[in-house]
């Protein structure tokens, strides 16, 4: 596929945050700084949609992100990593209220996230915030997260859904905590998924939206009109639904410290791979792709962090040197 012609291949619509990350305290201890566990909790850029973006700009692809940005200290430290990533942030407006936290306890190297500040500084952006001309030229388009949840968000995610051109993409990425409605959220994610080139989710997702094992969650989005389904299942991999076609790819074996923005890194690898090599016609294709992508969410886990965790396509090469790269 020619990917000269300065197109994006990716606009990533949804959240910007700020998550406070659960981390051994290695200075001297007291008791407000740590607490009884001997833990701080460390400030890092965060937020599915942006952790995506950045992904898709530190593999070499041209990203742009469009979600709100608070004018605060932390929002303008977001606003500097997307720009120092290669992200384009030209179209994020400006929101007055206080940028989100996202506190992550761990239990082992899953994250247990808590949100604060209310109103979010995400929900700042409706669809008139949607540039339909710069994004019809787009390569790929991925909606999803907890910015979904919002009025002003979810309407900006349908308007840019009905622009024809880029192959739309939707990541859940459930938080049960933030959702009192599930049924609401279910029928949102279905919403999409009717007309979706592709869903990802992850084996929680599945059975927090739909109650249904991974299989039975994919058949149930193809039925509901999603062209393929990709199902991440942590260390033992993904599967693929696509047509009448299951196929499972297995995962990398890597030592995981920290899994924070694992399945964001897979889901900014599918989109590099559908703009750099298209949209497979079969299983075997797919395979190929979310074999590159699992590989992808899968170094992240030996760094701690999420969007600064993102590799590169040099790093991938070094760790995984027969891993075929989407061209």
């Amino acid at each position: 596929m020619d990917t000269t012609d300065g197109s994006p291949d990716a606009v990533v619509l949804g959240e910007a945050l700020m998550d406070l990350l659960e981390t051994p305290d290695s200075g001297p201890q007291t008791a407000l700084a740590s607490g009884p566990t001997n833990t701080v909790f460390r400030p890092v850029v965060g937020g599915a949609p942006l952790n995506v973006a950045v992904g898709v700009a530190r593999l070499g692809g041209r990203a742009v992100f469009l979600g709100a940005l608070a004018t605060d200290e932390l929002g303008r430290r977001i606003r500097a990593l997307l720009d120092a990533a290669g992200v384009d942030t030209a179209g994020c407006p400006a929101s007055p209220a206080p940028t989100t936290l996202a506190l992550a306890s761990f239990t082992g190297a899953e994250p247990d996230f808590r949100f604060y500040g209310q109103p979010p500084s995400y929900a700042a952006i409706g669809p008139d915030d949607v540039d339909r001309r710069s994004l019809a030229t787009a390569r790929t388009l991925y909606c999803g997260s907890i910015a979904l949840l919002q009025p002003g968000p979810l309407a900006a995610a349908r308007a840019a859904w009905s622009v024809p051109g880029p192959l739309r993409t939707l990541d859940p990425n459930v938080r049960p905590r933030l959702t009192p409605d599930p049924a609401a959220l279910r029928a949102t994610v279905e919403e999409f998924a009717a007309t979706a080139h592709l869903v990802k989710l992850s084996e929680p997702d599945a059975r927090e939206l739909f109650d249904l094992d991974p299989d039975a969650a994919a058949a149930h989005l193809r039925a509901v009109g999603a062209a393929t389904v990709v199902v991440t299942l942590g260390a033992a991999g993904a599967l693929v639904a696509h047509d009448t076609t299951v196929v499972r790819v297995p995962a990398p074996r890597v030592r995981a410290i920290d899994t924070t923005g694992a399945g964001d890194a897979t889901m900014a690898g599918l989109l590099f791979a559908l703009a750099r090599a298209g949209l497979p016609g079969d299983a075997s294709g797919w395979r190929s792709h979310v074999a590159f992508a699992t590989s992808v969410g899968a170094l992240v886990c030996e760094t701690p962090g999420a969007a600064t965790a993102m590799p590169t396509l040099a790093a991938l090469r070094s760790r995984f040197p027969t891993l075929p790269l989407p061209t």
